[in-house]
């Protein structure tokens, strides 16, 4: 069996390539829309079918990592996921781009689960905890995406030569590392049991917690920008500011977050991403000024950033599921949360502004300090 340095750097680098082609994507969403002449409703429709695709995915790609092994599904999955890249780049119109988006979408969420299950043996194998810094090179890599689509942009690149180059070449990067020869470990799916399983008995509970922290996840995605502007009186560019801390918060907590996590415990360091998240909350939404604002979103960064790790680690160590089924499992009720985030928001902003809507937030944050013993398996 490989290192334990040179495993990290194998399920890494699939972390990357999953981030990174999805950065790459999020980077030119403009420049699809403009070819293809998308209004806000039919992107809208697109981006839900995207999310469908990934959410029908989950469940499927549990039973092939546990039934082909995790190493083996991600990396089959891997060059799936380069190629539908390209795919949207070919579409030549509406039609063919909603099928292509739906099948990236099914990748990303398949070699989401599947990585995760890789991820989940590497650590018990390496032999301490590794998860988070393994999701912040999922940030890093969505960051690189990002990155390049801006070059991209500025040298003029058109889709196909972006998206191709892009593909191949994070492709090409990740199997060099991944290809360790490494042997997972194979579980034949059991008789009966649900097509797309819902965690169940403690696991419920993990799946709640990740679904509260996915919800605030994209519910900052989406609305972080806005409340700054409509709630604090900022600028369009002093709003942009309020998902870029955010997510440099979570990128700087996750690779600190195994070190945080070995020293407090499942539980207590749950308990602590929760009361960061809720103080978050309460920062931005009592004193209604830009920088404490922007503090809050600071500390909702660093609570969200222990999550989905926490939550992970949890369900491929379940004592009576299969890591890829019980993974599966939570990750539609965790990541397929992060769907009704936005809307939901939205929805309570029309009742009782969107100033006080962000409230919702610091309920989820307490749910999650309330259920923080489910992630202990003891």
């Amino acid at each position: 069996m490989p290192s334990a340095r040179k495993t990290w750097l194998a399920v890494a680098a699939a972390f990357v390539l999953n981030g990174g082609l999805f950065g790459a994507w999020a980077s030119r969403i403009p420049t699809v829309v403009q070819h293809n002449d998308i209004d806000g409703g039919q992107l809208g429709l697109l981006l839900l079918l995207l999310a469908l695709g990934a959410i029908v995915s989950f469940p499927l790609a549990g039973r092939a990592s546990d039934a082909f092994g995790a190493a083996r599904t991600t990396l089959a999955i891997a060059l799936f996921y380069s190629v539908a890249l390209v795919l949207i780049a070919l579409a030549p119109n509406l039609w063919l781009l909603a099928p292509a988006l739906f099948l990236f979408g099914s990748a990303h969420g398949s070699m989401d689960v599947a990585m995760n299950s890789w991820a989940g043996e590497a650590e018990r194998y390496i032999g301490r905890r590794v998860m988070s810094s393994l999701h912040a090179m999922w940030s890093l890599g969505a960051g690189l995406g990002a990155a390049a689509g801006y070059v991209a942009v500025k040298l003029d690149l058109g889709l196909v030569v972006h998206f191709t180059s892009f593909a191949v070449l994070l492709y090409a990067v990740t199997s060099w590392f991944a290809h360790i020869g490494w042997q997972s470990e194979t579980r034949p799916r059991a008789p009966g049991g649900s097509l797309f399983p819902l965690p169940k008995g403690p696991l419920l509970w993990v799946g709640v917690i990740a679904m509260c922290a996915s919800i605030g996840e994209g519910a900052m995605a989406d609305w972080s920008a806005l409340f700054l502007v409509a709630v604090t009186a900022a600028s369009e560019a002093q709003g942009a500011l309020g998902y870029t801390v955010f997510s440099a918060a979570m990128v700087i907590m996750r690779l600190l977050g195994d070190r945080v996590i070995s020293i407090l415990g499942p539980t207590q360091a749950a308990r602590f991403a929760g009361a960061s998240a809720l103080a978050g909350v309460l920062l931005a939404v009592l004193f209604a000024h830009l920088y404490t604002a922007l503090a809050g979103f600071v500390l909702l960064g660093v609570g969200y950033a222990l999550i989905m790790p926490l939550a992970i680690t949890r369900a491929a160590n379940d004592p009576q599921t299969s890591p890829g089924v019980a993974i599966a499992s939570v990750a539609t009720l965790g990541y397929g949360a992060m769907l009704f985030g936005p809307p939901a928001i939205g929805f309570t902003a029309h009742f009782i502004t969107l100033h006080y809507a962000f409230c919702l937030l610091g309920i989820l944050a307490f749910f999650i300090i309330l259920c923080a013993p489910a992630l202990d398996r003891r």
